[in-house]
């Protein structure tokens, strides 16, 4: 309870640290704040292994779903059949990403990335579609750095828990007496949601 709390108060204030650095540095990151934030925040707080894996299933996620804005500008028409065949387009090369990956890039981790881009840029683009080149860059990387201050914010107490944590699980599984050979073998809901079964 208390780790959660102290993470939630570190995220809150990278969160305002966000919209100050916007005013500070003429960013346009005020929109993007909390959303950036809390992506990030959750993608610093699922447990996954390797570490990269899930920020790499994130930024291919990411590119993906910009790829889908561009295919919308480009050849597909505005309208719900051009976003609902870009919106499958997206959610599938994300899926076959991380089969492909073997889930070394979790899935979840995709569709956090694939969401930023589009909380960020949806409304800018559906106001412009034509100017996909001179706004989408801006939108990418104002969500980008705000997702980046979330994810570094969760990570700055994980370090330090994450001992603990294989510990406590260590010892969880050796006083398991369900007789099964205990080597993290077995698959249960929750590690197949978190990414954490390899």
């Amino acid at each position: 309870m208390v780790r959660s709390l102290v993470t939630g108060l570190c995220l809150a204030v990278f969160a305002a640290v966000i919209i100050g650095l916007s005013n500070l540095l003429g960013l346009d990151l005020e929109h993007v704040a909390l959303l950036g934030a809390a992506l990030g925040g959750v993608l610093g707080l699922v447990p996954h292994r390797p570490v990269w894996g899930k920020v790499a299933g994130f930024l291919a996620g990411f590119v993906l779903a910009w790829i889908g804005f561009a295919l919308r500008a480009a050849v597909l028409p505005d309208s719900s059949a051009g976003r609902a065949v870009a919106a499958f387009v997206v959610v599938a090369l994300i899926a076959v990403v991380a089969a492909v990956s073997r889930g070394r890039l979790p899935l979840w981790s995709g569709l956090v990335g694939a969401a930023s881009i589009v909380g960020a840029y949806e409304s800018v683009y559906t106001n412009a579609p034509s100017q996909f080149l001179t706004e989408s860059p801006a939108a990418a990387t104002t969500v980008l750095l705000a997702v980046g201050l979330g994810f570094f914010a969760t990570n700055l107490l994980a370090a330090q828990s994450d001992s603990t944590a294989t510990v406590q699980w260590r010892r969880a599984v050796s006083d398991a007496d369900t007789g099964e050979r205990q080597t993290g073998t077995t698959t249960d809901l929750d590690e197949l949601v978190t990414g954490a079964a390899q």
